[in-house]
């Protein structure tokens, strides 16, 4: 006797849960967190603020003498900034930081993106649903009872639809361009973050006073630059060789005063044995040496003043004055004669019985006191206004100072003496007490240069370009579908009526637009059709 077991059987086991490490889920949802376009919109924001506090505060590379006068401005304050890098924020940690972890978001935004996209750009229009008057847009028209699904669908191709026809359904696809463009303003996002760390590693600039003459000839070297800034990846041996010699300077000026051109002329001598050859450039002109661009910053005038002492010693100097930011160039400066008044007999000086002149440069002095002030940009009578000095410079104390004012510690604790005030035209000679002598011999003009090399200059450019031809494909393309269905005639026969064309649409994203896009369509299809129904009717 066989006995059954009636009883149902028991359900298999489930198997075991595999245990996730804690470590690597923790690291595999920080990767999504990091690579999400929200974090990366964020990231993006976080590093538009934390540039702010770089173009309000003054920064080092750039120019380290506004730094100083910040930090003597707020004692307090500065040295608290300082430790937070905010006169230093392109480099600093934080910085970088943001820098990097944008680049890194975008970069894990992006790969994902393009692989859907160009799975999507691979596939063919899917097939056309049942129902096609569910669809934001439907119609329906009559055709020949020989309606050729191959004649829609080159209508559609003639208006750059991707279409496929499968039996007696034309399915179409446009609109591509929206997730292209939307990758084509990310990987330019990407491509100007990496021209800017190119140029902040490879780049390299530096600034100069440059006076006419060939006596005050400047070449690339860091040395000779009065600031300069190298990339981490460069050294003062990868500057290219080069001198430059200011040959003159052309300004010219509106009736109003405003300047109209400048332009500068200079002499480029390469020292690898190329041959001499003349160069000029402007504001917006820059000359271009190899990898290197010089740049016009500003301009000047250097004023000579020929001292002789009452030894009959003379001596020169050409110092350049500094503007004071009006727009008639009315310059500030010094001119220093250190070594005035050695006794020929002993070589021997007094230590205080050096001279220095303090002084405003007029190009055009008015007619009448107060002469503090320049009436025109350009030199139309052309003064100089000087206080006279004599006593201790303190050069001597080694002692770092501004070549362009005198130390006023020297002349608070009464070691350098004021001794007279004169104004002084072109060849005009001034007797000071002790029967030496000034003469104002006419100036020399000069030029700011900026020299530079960005190599990531170019990639940038191309990158901003293309970020905008994608940005517009993004926010103008719309991605939309529509298909064609053609139904047989009734009965069945070719010869037994009209066949029924119906269409439908569906946009992708909101598109107002695309319901008369729809009817264009339509219209060009059913146009098409009775194009085609007069050919065979005039053939018969």
């Amino acid at each position: 006797m066989t006995t059954v077991d009636d009883r149902p059987a028991s359900p298999p086991a489930p198997a075991p849960r595999r245990r996730v490490n804690p470590a690597l889920a923790l690291l595999r949802n920080s990767w999504r967190q990091l690579t999400s376009m929200r974090t990366a919109l964020i990231l993006l924001f976080l590093l538009a603020v934390a540039a702010i506090p770089g173009s309000v505060l003054p920064q080092r590379g750039v120019n380290p003498e506004k730094v100083n006068q910040w930090f003597r401005d707020h004692p307090d304050l500065a040295p608290r900034l300082d430790q937070l890098g905010m006169f230093e924020v392109f480099g600093s940690v934080w910085f970088s930081a943001i820098y990097l972890l944008l680049f890194t978001s975008l970069i894990g935004c992006i790969l994902p993106r393009a692989r859907d996209h160009v799975r999507a750009l691979r596939m063919t229009p899917p097939a056309a649903p049942k129902r096609l008057d569910r669809l934001p847009q439907h119609a329906v028209l009559e055709a020949p009872a020989a309606a050729d699904p191959e004649a829609i669908a080159a209508v559609l191709r003639r208006r750059r639809w991707r279409v496929v026809v499968r039996g007696n359904e034309v399915s179409a696809e446009k609109g591509y361009l929206k997730e292209t463009g939307n990758l084509l303003f990310h990987v330019s996002l990407v491509a100007v973050l990496l021209g800017v760390a190119i140029g902040s590693w490879y780049g390299w600039h530096g600034n100069r006073l440059l006076v006419a003459g060939a006596e005050n000839a400047f070449c690339n070297t860091r040395q000779q630059y009065a600031e300069a800034s190298l990339g981490p990846r460069v050294d003062s041996a990868d500057l290219p060789p080069f001198c430059l010699t200011l040959d003159r300077f052309e300004a010219e000026y509106l009736s109003s005063g405003q300047p109209s051109r400048y332009w500068a002329t200079v002499t480029v001598d390469h020292p690898d044995g190329a041959p001499e050859r003349t160069g000029g450039f402007s504001v917006n002109s820059p000359l271009r040496l190899g990898p290197a661009n010089v740049y016009l910053l500003g301009h000047g005038y250097a004023p000579i003043l020929k001292y002789t002492d009452r030894y009959g010693r003379s001596q020169t100097s050409t110092t350049p004055f500094l503007t004071t930011g009006d727009a008639n160039v009315t310059e500030e400066g010094v001119a220093v004669f250190p070594d005035a008044n050695v006794d020929p007999k002993t070589g021997t000086r007094a230590p205080d019985q050096q001279v220095a002149f303090d002084a405003i440069y007029m190009p055009t002095a008015p007619d009448s006191p107060p002469f503090n002030r320049s009436v025109w940009p350009e030199e139309r009578k052309p003064a100089v206004n000087l206080i006279a000095y004599r006593g201790n410079l303190g050069l001597d104390a080694g002692i770092p100072g501004s070549v362009y004012q005198l130390d006023q510690r020297q002349i608070d604790n009464g070691k350098l003496k004021k001794i007279g005030v004169n104004k002084l035209g072109v060849g005009e000679k001034w007797t000071l007490d002790d029967g030496s002598t000034l003469e104002f011999l006419g100036t020399k003009p000069y030029v700011t240069i900026s020299v530079r090399y960005a190599p990531g200059q170019t990639l940038m450019l191309v990158a901003c370009v293309t970020l905008l031809a994608g940005l517009m494909g993004s926010l103008f393309a719309r991605r939309r579908r529509v298909w064609f269905r053609i139904s047989p005639p009734e009965g069945g026969s070719p010869t037994s009526g009209s066949s029924l064309v119906e269409a439908g649409g569906l946009p992708r994203t909101e598109h107002p637009g695309f319901a008369d896009e729809f009817a264009q369509l339509v219209a060009a299809v059913r146009d098409d059709e009775r194009d085609d129904r007069r050919a065979r009717e005039g053939d018969e």
